[in-house]
């Protein structure tokens, strides 16, 4: 059997990068560093620790993380490493969230008791 074939397992590879992706984002500093390439695309590393304002370590290991969930691009310019938003890498994300967005606006989804 081709596992590529397979709905359940294209589905669980979907949930697999859709809570990589999640992860990835489940730090304020890594909010911060796409809030600032989002601002600044192709913004070199030391521009990122400066305004991140973390030790240079710290920066590069949450850019390693962004990068490896393909968040984030970096293309090497010695000595420096330029680093960008990855284009429609969170778009499976956002469809996520709109679904869910919209399933919590269903009224008919679940009663829950008047709070008073």
């Amino acid at each position: 059997m081709d596992v590529s074939a397979d709905p359940a397992a294209t589905m669980a590879r979907d949930d697999e990068r859709l809570a990589v992706l999640a992860k990835a984002l489940g730090h304020p500093a890594r909010l911060k560093i796409l809030l600032l390439l989002a601002r600044t695309p192709g913004c070199i590393g030391g521009d990122i620790v400066a305004a991140v304002g973390l030790a240079q370590s710290t920066v590069s290991e949450h850019l390693r993380i962004l990068k490896a969930a393909g968040v984030i691009e970096g293309q090497i310019d010695p000595p420096r490493v330029c680093y960008a938003l990855a284009p429609g890498a969170l778009a499976p994300l956002a469809a996520l969230i709109e679904t869910l967005d919209a399933a919590a606006d269903d009224a008919a989804c679940c009663v829950t008791p008047d709070q008073d």
